[in-house]
């Protein structure tokens, strides 16, 4: 099933003048309830029970804080349980079966191998899932308007799946990461999904740094995902820190878009921001453009229907005519 975005609440569009920074035109909650080869099981007392193809994981979820739903027996029978060792994501993993060091999970007509990696994580973002459709519907829409081959930046891309599902609908993309090993497991995506003739740039940088240079050459870009963690270090290791790095790298982003059709989207994870703070971060940057501006949390439901399970915050932008 697709992608549900659903009005939190709604504010009053303000007369803007003509230098004015975009106001928040919408607060909103974007939730998947999974696709084929990815399920939200069952959530509860800081867990979420998924399956992701054919292996069923346990594994913290500090913001589950109500009960679970399904009996214990369905839980006990995971195929491997993540166990923390206190702090944000470090731990390890205990599987109850064989499990292949990796696997295939097909999203969107991409395959993804997903792994149980060190830090909890799968390879695998499916909340995201909203965002890449968004994605893609732009990216066709700049096609059939005549823009051949849209260019898509793809900063802190991780293991890949929006640079690819970019690249297989038409775009040409620059996917840049800090981490060697994430560009690895990037490019098996690629191949994996059968399009390594794609024309995906796979570049090991600091994502501050390739901004800088690209303002340098006067680059310009169709659509920019940003994706930064709270901190982090670059290749050679260039320190990364929300709170002091967003907002100037938010506008030198915004530096780098097309002048006439862009979007951008910017999401945060683990982090003590409002969706409101990132929105206004993107509006005061996107000043003397148009174009709607949304900011609010991504979300996956139960396989149920019942509850959905808060994951980040987001805030994304467009030019009117690619709305």
């Amino acid at each position: 099933m697709g992608a549900i975005a659903s009005p939190m609440s709604e504010t009053t569009r303000p007369s803007r003048s003509p230098r004015a920074a975009p106001a928040i035109d919408s607060l909103r909650l974007l939730e998947t309830r999974g696709f084929a080869d990815y399920r939200l099981l069952d959530s509860g007392d800081a867990r979420k029970l998924e399956r992701f193809g054919r292996v069923v994981v346990d594994r913290p979820e500090p913001q589950a804080l109500w009960s679970p739903r399904l009996p214990p027996e369905r839980w006990q029978a995971a195929d491997a349980v993540f166990s923390s060792d206190g702090d944000e994501e470090g731990g390890r993993w205990r599987s109850n079966r064989t499990i292949p060091e990796s696997w295939p999970v097909r999203v969107e007509g991409v395959t993804v191998n997903c792994r149980l990696s060190a830090f909890r994580h799968l390879g695998l973002f499916p909340e995201q899932l909203p965002h890449w459709q968004w994605m893609i519907e732009r990216i066709e829409r700049l096609n059939r308007t005549g823009v051949d081959s849209p260019r898509v930046l793809n900063l802190f891309g991780y293991t890949g799946a929006a640079s690819i599902l970019a690249a297989k609908a038409g775009a040409e993309v620059v996917h840049i990461d800090a981490s060697k090993k994430a560009i690895t497991w990037a490019r098996e995506n690629q191949a994996a999904s059968g399009l390594s003739a794609a024309p995906i740039r796979w570049l090991l940088d600091d994502v501050r740094k390739f901004v800088a240079r690209e303002q340098r050459r006067q680059r310009t870009y169709h659509l920019i995902l940003l994706d930064p963690p709270p901190r982090g270090h670059g290749p050679t290791g260039e320190l990364w820190e929300m709170f002091d790095h967003l907002a100037p790298l938010v506008r030198d982003c915004v530096s780098l878009l097309d002048p006439d059709r862009a979007g951008l989207v910017l999401t945060a994870y683990a982090i003590r921001l409002s969706a409101i703070s990132i929105g206004n971060v993107l509006g005061e940057a996107l000043a003397g453009r148009s174009g709607p501006l949304e900011c609010g949390e991504l979300a996956i439901r139960e396989e149920t229907g019942a509850r959905a399970v808060p994951t980040s915050i987001y805030s994304r932008w467009c030019t009117d005519d690619l709305a």
